[in-house]
């Protein structure tokens, strides 16, 4: 292995070269990008400094950093890890070891559900949304973000996450109109929501042997394992679903390849209409959007 005194440079510049030159060694394929985002990170630069600024000496702080920091990726902990944070819809989030990583993929969801929010807010002046299973909060905080008028309930059963994710809400300056709670799902809440997202849980328990180290060493199993067929978290939001929201409330979910029929047709059997599929940027299937039949109220009223 590559040894990190690689990194005993005396500027940034040298050691933005050595860094890129041990990953490259180890035949990581995103070496020269790993290497940008770990020397100005932790150097405080933007990326462009590397080369624009190359002579700036190092002080022995950062070198220390850039020593460890090279250590744990020639170790195979993911560069966000080392990091701490990631950015997520051009929000920075902070990470812990109870919480997933945002990836982009889960953008699609965002994309998927913002003109709902912005109709609910025309037609309502507000919109009330609920995050299940948050980890560092990146769906929820995204939305609010983006939608002033937006206020977000986020769930997750653990209490470190619950916590990074209520950090990252202060650290954003959406604490007002962000909240999180520890809870199973949407078990024991009692109020309604106009919209309920959620990124559950999807990988068969099968199938988990085969993600990446990075994955499986450094996400928590509780983000990942869905279950025998990687449906569980879904049987479970379909049941509960339906009570906690509005009439002609909307529903949307991330889903693994190939979930696509097997998640409509639970949520079909509960009362949901699915409205869309979006696809990723790779061109899968990846969100579910659904309304909730105007049934409800009908039938509350006995007619």
């Amino acid at each position: 292995m590559t040894r990190p005194e690689q990194a005993e440079s005396a500027t940034l510049g040298e050691a933005w070269l050595a860094v890129r030159s041990a990953l490259r060694s180890a035949d990581l394929e995103t070496a020269d990008l790993d290497a940008r985002m770990l020397v100005s990170r932790l150097a405080g630069v933007e990326p462009h400094q590397l080369v624009t600024a190359g002579e700036t000496p190092l002080t022995q702080p950062v070198r220390d950093r850039l020593n460890k920091a090279l250590q744990d990726r020639l170790c195979g902990k993911p560069v966000h890890r080392i990091l701490g944070a990631r950015e997520f819809y051009g929000l920075m989030l902070g990470l812990s070891p109870s919480t997933l990583e945002p990836r982009p993929d889960t953008e699609t969801l965002i994309e998927a559900v913002l003109p709902v929010i912005r109709e609910t807010v025309a037609a309502k002046g507000r919109c009330s949304i609920a995050d299940l299973g948050i980890g560092t909060g990146a769906i929820g905080l995204a939305l609010v973000a983006e939608c002033p008028n937006a206020s977000c309930l986020g769930i997750d059963i653990s209490e470190e996450a619950v916590e990074t994710a209520l950090k990252n809400a202060q650290a954003l300056g959406l604490e007002e109109r962000y909240t999180a709670i520890q809870g199973d799902w949407l078990s024991g809440i009692e109020r309604r929501f106009d919209l309920i997202v959620s990124n559950p849980p999807y990988i068969p328990t099968k199938d988990l042997a085969s993600l990446s180290r990075e994955v499986i060493d450094h996400d928590p199993m509780l983000a990942l394992d869905g279950g025998a067929d990687g449906l569980d978290a879904y049987r479970i939001i379909a049941a509960q679903a339906e009570a906690r929201l509005e009439e002609k409330g909307h529903l949307a979910l991330e889903i693994g390849i190939g979930q696509s029929q097997s998640v409509t047709a639970l949520f079909a059997a509960r009362g949901f209409d699915r409205l869309d599929v979006f696809a990723d940027l790779g061109g899968v299937d990846r969100v579910l959007l659904f309304k909730l039949r105007a049934t409800r109220k009908t039938a509350e009223q006995g007619i």
